[in-house]
């Protein structure tokens, strides 16, 4: 995915690749004007809590993902988050009184009391919530103009790495130590992970590919967005050639033909089973049909099924994903 406007007048569709589809699939190849580069996405410039303390009315002057300079609560008391890893600020013990909800994550009890805010986000039902801070997953200037009327709002980048995504709500959200030790914790569950599964028959160098269907009978094959982060990061399996070139071009998923499998697959593949009906029906007919039986991992059994919803790139679901891997991987 490469980083820059999110066109979020498309509809959307009720699944969760959806979102990442058509909120990636028509960005720019460049950021909005003045943005930075995610990494280095905040800046505090006026009254800045010398503690973590709660600061009751201070105020701070916040730089976000896209450029804008908004003077934010330090301490964000009422907060909607519209984008798709909310599972990020309950890691951090925040949870929003407004999201984007997708039912089905591994999450669903924490924000059972969260107003649906709905996409696009509905600025009366923003309103209604009272929020002091408003966050919003998307570069989409037009969305930005009508929902920073009702409170501070700031742009986020949802799809940068975990760690850069925790820092910067650790400190919007005066967080920070708590991201820092989330953070610490993740790592060290992450190694102790790969660990287990290479001392229970995963080779080095082992590749992997991450498939889906989508509504249409068409074929994705997942490569920077959700269970790749965690699938090609440190001491974690490779991308195949083809899949490496789709990083390389800094894209998150390319759609392909069946014809072309056997190019994308690795030594064990991924299944992330969809929400919709039809898209299920197509995921059937794909694993019923000779192109797929005849590819190596899927001979060898070394495929494995996991729920597209639960299986995304937030924090409280990449916990989850940290105990299922081995679940399904060690035989």
């Amino acid at each position: 995915m490469k980083k820059g406007i999110r066109n979020t007048a498309v509809l959307f569709t009720v699944t969760w690749l959806s979102i990442l589809l058509l909120a990636c699939g028509n960005q720019a190849t460049t950021p909005a004007a003045g943005a930075d580069d995610s990494k280095a996405a905040t800046e505090t410039t006026e009254t800045q809590p010398s503690t973590e303390e709660t600061n009751e009315g201070e105020t701070r002057v916040f730089k976000d993902w896209t450029g804008h300079e908004v003077e934010v609560p330090v301490t964000p008391k009422s907060v909607i988050y519209h984008g798709e890893v909310t599972g990020d600020l309950l890691a951090l013990g925040v949870v929003p009184v407004g999201i984007l909800r997708q039912d089905g994550t591994v999450y669903d009890d924490q924000v059972a009391q969260a107003e649906d805010v709905g996409f696009p986000i509905s600025v009366e039902k923003a309103l209604a919530l009272n929020p002091d801070l408003i966050i919003f997953s998307n570069s989409d200037e037009a969305q930005y103009d009508q929902i920073s009327k009702v409170a501070p709002t700031v742009t986020f980048d949802s799809f940068g790495s975990i760690e850069d995504r925790m820092r910067i709500l650790g400190d919007l959200l005066n967080k920070k130590q708590e991201a820092e030790d989330w953070i610490t914790a993740h790592q060290k569950a992450t190694e102790e992970m790969w660990t287990q599964l290479h001392e229970n028959g995963l080779k080095e160098g082992e590749t992997a590919s991450v498939f889906t269907m989508y509504p249409g009978n068409r074929l994705f094959v997942m490569a920077g967005a959700g269970l790749p982060q965690l699938l090609y990061g440190k001491d974690g399996l490779k991308p195949t050639a083809e899949i490496q070139k789709v990083l390389d071009e800094d894209m998150g998923f390319v759609e392909i033909s069946t014809e072309k499998l056997s190019e994308f697959a690795g030594d064990r593949i991924f299944i992330l089973d969809p929400v919709t009906d039809d898209a299920k029906q197509s995921t059937k007919e794909l694993l019923d049909s000779s192109i797929w039986k005849n590819l190596p991992a899927v001979k060898e059994g070394k495929v494995y099924r996991f729920d597209i919803v639960k299986a995304s790139s937030d924090a409280l679901s990449r916990e989850w994903l940290l105990q299922e891997l081995p679940k399904q991987m060690i035989q």
